[in-house]
Order: C-alpha cells, then sequence, then structure tokens
C-alpha cells in the first residue's frame, strides 16, 4: 500500500529571524564616529583615539533601525518580551534590547503537496494546492510558535492528507470548491493560536494513476454512447407518431396523397443522374399523367443547374452530361 510523502513547502517569504540589518543611520553613525577617531588620532599622534572611535561607532550603528511598512520587529529586553516596533525609524540599545524577529504582515503564498495519497477508495493521487495566509497577529506568531512559517507549511500538508484520506475520489475531482473551503477551515483552525488567518486554498492539479484515467475514459465514453442511442430511439418514436398522424390525415384525402407521391418522386428525380425506385401501386395510384408532370419539373431544374453551370465551359473546363433515365423505365406496370 503506497504511503503519503509530503514534499517540501515552497514559502515566498524572506527570513524572518532576527539579526543585523544594516541601514543608512547606522553607516552614517559607524562612519561619523570612525572618521571622528582617525582625526583624533591624526591631531594627538596616538592610535588609541581611532580604536575608540570605531568601537564607539560599532556600538552606535547597532542602535537605530529601519522596519519597512509591512513589518513589526519583535524587541525583546534581556531576553523579554517588551513590545513591537514599526513601521519607520526605531532604536535599541546595544547589549539590552534584541530583535528576535521580523515579521511580515503582507499576505504570503505557500506552496504544498501531498504525493501517493490514499483516497477514502483507496485511490493513490498526487496533489498540488496554494495556501494564501497573513499574519494577523506578529506579537502570537513570534511567542507562540517557534517558527511559524514552517508551522504553518506542515499545518497545511497534514491538513491536505486529512481531508484526501476522508474524501473520495469523485468528490476530490468533482467537489474541488467543497475541498478546498473544508481545508481553509482546518488550516484555520490550527494556524489561529499563532496569529496567522488563512484566506483560501486553491487546489492547482490532482493526478490519479494512467490505468485508472483511461477506465475512466471508456466510461465516459461508453454512457456518451448510450445517451446518444437513446436520443436517436426517442426521435424514432416521434417520427413513427409523427407519420401516424400524416397517414390518418391522408387515409380519406386521395388527393393530397397523390400529390405527396408526385412531390415524392420530383425529390428524387431532380437530382443529377439520379434513378428511383418506387414501388407499382404508387405508380399505378399517379398515372402516366402524374408521372409525366413529375418528370418534366424535374427535367426543368436540371436545365436551370446546367445553365448555371454554363460559364465554366468558357473557361475550357470539360462539362460532364448525365442524362436523366426514361421516365418509363420508372413505370412497373402490375402483373
Amino acid at each position: 500500500m503506497p504511503g503519503t510523502d509530503l514534499t517540501p513547502v515552497n514559502t515566498n517569504l524572506p527570513a524572518s529571524s532576527g539579526g543585523s540589518r544594516m541601514n543608512v543611520l547606522a553607516a552614517g553613525a559607524f562612519t561619523g564616529l570612525s572618521a571622528i577617531g582617525v582625526a583624533a588620532t591624526m591631531a594627538l599622534h596616538s592610535p588609541v583615539a581611532a580604536v575608540a572611535g570605531i568601537l564607539a561607532g560599532l556600538i552606535a550603528a547597532a542602535s537605530p533601525k529601519i522596519a519597512r511598512q509591512w513589518e513589526r520587529a519583535v524587541v525583546l529586553k534581556f531576553g523579554k518580551y517588551v513590545g513591537l516596533q514599526g513601521p519607520g525609524v526605531f532604536f535599541v540599545v546595544p547589549g539590552v534590547h534584541t530583535i528576535s524577529a521580523w515579521i511580515d504582515q503582507r499576505t504570503i503564498t505557500t506552496s504544498f503537496s501531498a504525493e501517493q495519497t490514499l483516497t477514502a477508495d483507496t485511490v493513490p493521487v498526487n496533489v498540488d494546492a496554494v495556501l494564501f495566509w497573513t499574519v494577523y497577529d506578529p506579537e502570537k506568531a513570534a511567542l507562540e510558535v517557534q517558527d511559524y512559517t514552517a508551522a504553518v507549511s506542515w499545518a497545511a500538508q497534514t491538513g491536505l492528507r486529512d481531508i484526501i484520506g476522508r474524501t473520495s475520489l469523485t468528490e476530490l475531482l468533482r467537489g474541488r470548491v467543497h475541498v478546498e473551503k473544508e481545508l481553509q477551515a482546518l488550516i484555520d483552525q490550527r494556524t489561529t493560536p499563532w496569529g496567522v488567518t488563512v484566506h483560501s486554498v486553491e487546489m492547482r492539479d490532482v493526478v490519479i494513476p494512467a490505468a485508472l484515467q483511461d477506465a475512466m475514459s471508456r466510461e465516459a465514453q461508453a454512457a456518451r454512447e448510450k445517451q446518444a442511442r437513446i436520443i436517436l430511439g426517442q426521435a424514432e418514436v416521434e417520427i413513427a407518431k409523427l407519420f401516424q398522424e400524416a397517414s390518418l390525415s391522408y387515409q380519406d384525402n386521395p388527393a393530397a396523397l397523390q400529390l405527396r407521391q408526385m412531390n415524392i418522386l420530383y425529390e428524387g428525380l431532380k437530382q443529377k443522374g439520379g434513378m428511383m425506385v418506387i414501388p407499382s401501386s404508387m405508380v399505378d395510384s399517379m398515372g402516366p399523367a402524374g408521372m409525366m408532370a413529375a418528370t418534366a419539373l424535374a427535367q426543368q431544374h436540371q436545365q436551370q443547374a446546367a445553365r448555371a453551370e454554363a460559364p465554366a465551359a468558357t473557361t475550357g473546363e470539360p462539362q460532364v452530361v448525365r442524362a436523366l433515365p426514361d421516365p418509363a423505365s420508372l413505370y412497373t406496370p402490375i402483373g
């Protein structure tokens, strides 16, 4: 039985851990104090002033900090949480205050997947999804969980595995919206204590075994063929009902029946080179006059078509002349 493989997460999030972040104020403080120390060394002819200036510059450079508009800095004083700073410029006391993390409060996208995960009807599938989430409480994200980015990633992956395990393949393929909402609620329930809210979950792809894909394709084709045959049968029933109604109309109206027979004969004879086999009873009912009238109409139609094709002869293209069958040959006497 295949197991579940949770692939590494891909999160487009900058490093959230604290550390030294140089900025223009820190660089200015270090450069200014170092320059003063060097100038004092040149004036006093003693290197002590230069060393003191450089050390003072390093200490002063660690004090000014700049947080971007979307960032919050988690400040600790002797290891104890004292508050959040930012956005903008703020100062800390080197050696007393430390910044444990920079929290990004923009919407973050995290891609995750589950490979060879069994559905409720024991079908192994590979599912790729994208998670959209935001840190709404930087204090909880910094204090309640060790690494909130990794925690959100693993919560999303394990939640996806749980949802797939209790969902059938048909529901997974046809009810994506319902599965995505259920997965979003599950992940959000796990991440809310960490100060993280989930906006949405989008399933990008669901891959099933090739053999199962072929079987599903043949099943769908068979279902469509069945539906086509049903529709054709229903059409035949409707046509039969209409013919039945038409026969009732012709039953007490011989003239209408004869006109219909002449129309059928005309439609068949107006085709070039066409020949039509009709029952002798139909010829008897129409009579020679009806036969000749239908044949004359067909010949007239063919002559009009020939005149329409006459320009082709002027271009040097060969013309094909098809003879209309002799109307007498269509007459089949009874007996």
